[in-house]
């Protein structure tokens, strides 16, 4: 999805964060922070793609609907739970595309255009071209079911600690090289770029108009932490995502330290203050 409002009138709200509470508390909070868009993360007990029904997917769509939100990206768990789409073992590799398959189900009776995939990881015993193979194969089947069903997919590179695969954006050009569907882009998280050493540009010089939605998040550089609360320059990142003409969706992945699930609204409205900052500061 794009557009040519301001950035900051591009950030999605989102249920990072509030994954101990209910969401109908995160709806009103996103509501009440002017957001018109959600990104929809995939966890018990809001959304597990285990488990949600049709119907409960409708539901979730309605209850955004009812206060002004449309959900524009689902994002099932994908790394923290035991789903890896290039493991070696196929019982596992088979269960995890099962599961994004049935994620891409959801999203479309949630009303969501995108769904969000990773690649996976290989052994760390094993050449990576093996691990790599498997998610090739993987994410084109995916990607291809979502299509399908008249979704976009999205790709995000990890931090190392996460996957020996797709960690770097030169990663993510190979991998969308590889898979060859036209409708798989790249989300560009800026704690794992700065993880791996990239700089937002080098997505850009990378991969062009194939970055399709950002998680705007500070970090130390890794963290997942509100804005001010890293080391990460958010004006520079702004300032060259602008040059890029970026105009998709950008979201407040807020993990870091547990306090934030114990109260995210006004973690979330101090990151967007800073977002409406960044935006107002003539560039460079």
């Amino acid at each position: 999805m794009t557009s040519t409002a301001p950035l900051i009138d591009r950030v999605t709200g989102s249920n990072f964060a509030y994954q101990h509470l209910p969401l109908e508390r995160c709806l009103d909070d996103m509501a009440d922070l002017g957001r018109d868009r959600l990104e929809l993360w995939g966890i018990a007990p809001h959304a597990p793609v285990a488990w949600l029904t049709d119907a409960e997917a409708r539901a979730i769509r309605d209850a955004a609907a009812h206060r002004g939100l449309q959900i524009a990206c689902f994002t099932p768990e994908q790394v923290m739970y035991p789903v890896n789409i290039a493991s070696p073992d196929d019982r596992l590799r088979a269960s995890s595309i099962a599961m994004f398959r049935r994620a891409a189900e959801i999203a479309v009776e949630l009303g969501a255009g995108m769904l969000f995939l990773t690649s996976g990881r290989g052994s760390e015993d094993e050449p990576r071209g093996a691990g790599w193979a498997r998610s090739v194969d993987a994410l084109g089947e995916i990607s291809t079911h979502a299509a399908g069903l008249g979704l976009e997919c999205v790709l995000e590179p990890l931090q190392r600690v996460e996957s020996n695969l797709v960690v770097t954006a030169a990663d993510a050009a190979r991998m969308l090289t590889d898979v060859g569907a036209s409708r798989l882009g790249v989300a560009l998280d800026t704690v794992a770029a700065a993880a791996a050493g990239d700089a937002v540009d080098d997505y850009f010089r990378l991969l062009g108009e194939r970055v399709r939605h950002v998680h705007l998040i500070d970090g130390t550089p890794t963290g997942h932490l509100a804005w001010g609360d890293g080391e990460l320059p958010l004006t520079g990142i702004v300032d060259a995502l602008d040059r890029a003409s970026y105009r998709g969706l950008a979201t407040i992945e807020l993990f870091g330290d547990g306090h934030y699930a114990l109260d995210p609204h006004p973690v979330l409205a101090r990151s967007m203050d800073a977002i409406a900052e960044a935006c107002r500061r003539p560039a460079p």
